[in-house]
């Protein structure tokens, strides 16, 4: 079995780092230079790097931050926001990315997923999904450009499409969860994880040690995603694998 992954968020406006509660009221954080060599330090598995206005202001993810963030880790960094084609992706690897997660791109064009897959590998596209649960339709739906524009996709159809056209790994933020620390989607990533084969990260909603327990138990996601908690100092990295080990999870 494979070691669960822990595995912190950037959300990063401008060079700033915030979170919000449902993908809005954002509220700033810090640096994201100085955010990514703390967490390197505690020993995180893997990093994400959202530019949470690219796509919405029409503009590319800020390279630069990039550079700076990926000279602090040495851990798997993967970033998403702006990317809209296999160049976009290229010139995030050549930043500092091991992987690039797309979404917007991916809905308007699923093509983009493919190109990027023969181009780089499957390795270094992941397919990142911003689901909302629809009780009239009784489906989660996904929305794009950061959380501000419904689709009528179902998220675990597109999921399923989308690891079909290439994506080797599955980025999920519930957005009914996302900074309510009430704990993750646990129907959402069954659904999910039962109906592809690549890895699956689950994100929104953490707030507590055995939320992330939860998750890996019952969902059987391969890494669990956080924010607020790991920024704000209410827990840490080292207490989370502490508390998965000794509920018998592995982790690295």
């Amino acid at each position: 079995m494979l070691a669960k992954r822990i595995i912190p968020c950037l959300d990063v406006d401008h060079g700033r780092v915030k979170k919000g509660v449902n993908f809005v009221n954002l509220q700033y954080v810090g640096d994201p230079v100085e955010i990514a060599a703390a967490y390197q330090q505690q020993g995180a598995d893997e990093l994400v790097f959202l530019d949470i206005t690219a796509t919405n202001e029409k503009r590319k993810a800020m390279a630069e931050t990039i550079r700076k963030v990926a000279s602090q880790v040495f851990m798997p960094l993967t970033v998403g926001g702006g990317i809209h084609s296999v160049d976009d992706m290229q010139n995030l690897l050549k930043a500092g990315a091991d992987k690039t997660a797309i979404n917007s791109a991916a809905v308007s064009n699923p093509e983009v997923i493919t190109a990027g897959a023969e181009k780089f590998g499957v390795q270094c596209v992941v397919l990142a999904i911003d689901a909302k649960w629809n009780s009239a339709r009784r489906q989660y739906d996904v929305y794009v450009n950061g959380g501000r524009q419904q689709t009528n996709l179902n998220a675990i159809e597109w999921a399923k499409k989308g690891v079909a056209l290439g994506a080797g790994e599955l980025l999920v933020t519930s957005m009914d969860k996302d900074g309510t620390k009430s704990g993750y989607d646990i129907q959402l990533y069954k659904q999910l994880t039962a109906a592809v084969n690549v890895p699956v990260i689950a994100s929104g909603g953490c707030g507590q040690l055995g939320d992330f327990v939860e998750v890996f138990d019952q969902a059987d996601v391969d890494g669990a995603l956080a924010a607020s908690v790991f920024h704000f100092g209410e827990l840490t990295i080292s207490e989370v694998k502490a508390d998965l080990r000794k509920d018998g999870v592995i982790v690295r």
